[in-house]
């Protein structure tokens, strides 16, 4: 049943020649019996992982999945998320993550978007059932549903007794002979897509970006490096999985340095602290929401949080004292800053582990390995160093285009192999990056990244108002959130309570603006474009 020998023979001495299958046979090979999931109620080494990855691409190939079939994934941080990823990988097929915090449109016009033909989701699983969120949407492409558990109340056991349940799913592998299967993996090479994760853009229509397997083994092979990930470590994943953090930097970074993944299902700060003394969390990584509140809670020490070693922080703006106390009060032994985008597999630039309190605070870091970072005005000239221009990147790690997308592919990647960000920041002299501000408006909210336009488009929906627009604004707790200004329609009586409302119910929790104001007029410029510069002054 094994496919190692097969790899054997192909066995490669660089990382820029890997799939994420055979970097889960090398993995197990390595690291053997050592434990690579842990979850209350289950755990996996690394050779049960690539027991249960065969299996998986069996059942996949069992279910129709060809080279190059998109499956999406819609749940929370489980094991089997992980599972079915690499088993979907060692068949082929392409995976799309989708952001659990959507609503049933969203997620439908990823599924519908991608031509997705499998969703793995999970029902009536802590008060969510995303199935039922899809019960009115028209999804033509997709075939089967599979629940990845069992839902945890009756009312959604029943309504998703219609539906494949993973050990169903699994339970289909005994169609398919672990030699196809080896065979299907075999021929899975660097270049391949390994996944399409949708970010919106400033149209507010979300885009695919692509990635192949060979630069994200690459890409978190540095990373990892970089941070200082060993196999030792007691990896608790916070980030969720659709996102780069929970995923690449995730479990896929823990899987290469031979971590322990430690998925978290839901974010309760008491729950985490108790974890972090049971389980002796040495990684956890995240935003500085998650740093500044287990600083702030009132019974912190009443748990022993003397395991942490290592913390990798970002998507919002550091406070060195908030290096200080992690490194001081909570006993991080490392803490390093990054920046990246999903067009970039994730990572652009991060800082080393010796980099002062001031220097990692105040910037992202320097380039990975095999990266090019510059800072250009807006005629496409280099800015002198220490001058603000936008951040442009080429190297291995850029995306290979946006699905079906080749227009704003090109209006991103310049004819030289430049991507343009859209984010200003700027160069030192050593070649650390500052963030100064988004060209593209983009707003970081509890590390989530928000598109006004996206909110924009939804705003319009609403009767009564006649023209909207969106500016992030500053908060302590999540470094910035969404407020909109609108301007209604003559004689309707629309309030701010009826627009969050509305966003709440038709809008994923953080592109709800937390603030809504009403104005007579928008401040245009000669073409008609709105200022939002005068926005943000009146905010």
């Amino acid at each position: 049943m094994s496919s190692i020998p097969l790899f054997k023979k192909r066995r490669v001495n660089t990382v820029k020649q890997m799939t994420l299958p055979q970097l889960v046979i090398n993995s197990a090979e390595q690291f053997g019996d050592a434990i690579a999931i842990q979850e209350a109620h289950q755990q996996f080494t690394f050779n049960e992982l690539n027991t249960l990855r065969i299996k998986s691409c069996q059942a996949f190939i069992a279910a129709g999945i060809k080279k190059g079939d998109r499956v999406a994934i819609w749940a929370p941080n489980v094991a089997e998320w992980v599972i079915a990823a690499i088993g979907l990988h060692s068949a082929g097929g392409v995976l799309v993550p989708i952001n659990t915090r959507m609503k049933g449109s969203e997620a439908a016009f990823i599924i519908n978007n991608s031509g997705a033909k499998l969703l793995f989701t999970v029902a009536g699983f802590l008060d969510i059932d995303y199935p039922k969120m899809l019960a009115d949407q028209e999804m033509p492409a997709l075939e089967t549903m599979i629940l990845l558990r069992e839902p945890d109340d009756d009312a959604a056991q029943k309504d998703s007794e219609a539906l494949m349940s993973w050990p169903s799913f699994l339970a289909m592998s005994e169609q398919v002979t672990p030699s196809e299967a080896e065979q299907r993996t075999a021929s899975v090479m660097p270049d391949d897509t390994m996944d399409i994760m949708f970010t919106s853009g400033t149209t507010g229509k979300p885009k695919g970006v692509i990635s192949a397997h060979g630069q994200n083994i690459e890409c978190f092979t540095h990373w990892s490096n970089t941070v200082g990930l060993r196999s030792s470590d007691n990896y608790l994943i916070i980030n969720p999985f659709f996102h780069s953090f929970g995923y690449k930097a995730g479990w896929l970074a823990a899987i290469i340095q031979g971590a322990k993944i430690l998925p978290v299902l839901s974010f309760d700060l008491d729950k985490v602290l108790a974890q972090i003394e049971q389980d002796k969390v040495s990684m956890l990584p995240g935003p500085p929401t998650i740093y500044q509140s287990i600083l702030a809670h009132p019974k912190r020490a009443g748990y022993d949080l003397s395991s942490l070693r290592l913390a990798v922080t970002g998507a919002a703006a550091v406070p060195v004292a908030l290096i200080d106390k992690m490194r001081n009060d909570l006993g991080f032994e490392s803490v390093v800053t990054a920046y990246g985008l999903t067009e970039t597999c994730g990572v652009v630039t991060i800082c080393r582990a010796d980099d002062s309190a001031e220097l990692i605070s105040t910037t992202s870091g320097r380039a990975m390995p095999g990266v090019e970072v510059k800072c250009v005005a807006l005629d496409g000239t280099l800015v002198p160093i220490g001058e603000p221009g936008e951040i442009c990147v080429r190297g291995y790690n850029l995306m290979q285009g946006y699905f079906n997308n080749p227009a704003a592919t090109a209006e991103t990647i310049d004819a030289d192999g430049w991507l343009h960000t859209g984010d200003v920041g700027i160069l030192d002299e050593q070649g650390y990056l500052k963030i100064t501000d988004r060209l593209k408006d983009m707003i970081i909210s509890g590390g989530f990244n928000v598109y006004p336009a996206e909110i924009e488009n939804g705003l319009a929906n609403i009767d009564g108002v006649v023209q909207s627009a969106v500016i992030g604004i500053a908060d302590e707790r999540m470094g910035e959130v969404p407020k909109a200004y609108i301007v209604k329609a003559q004689g309707s009586d629309l309030d701010a309570q009826q627009v969050m409302d509305w966003c709440r119910a038709n809008m994923a929790n953080y592109k709800v603006p937390r603030a809504v104001e009403f104005i007579d007029a928008m401040p245009l410029n000669a073409s008609g474009k709105i200022v939002k510069g005068e926005l943000r002054q009146r905010a």
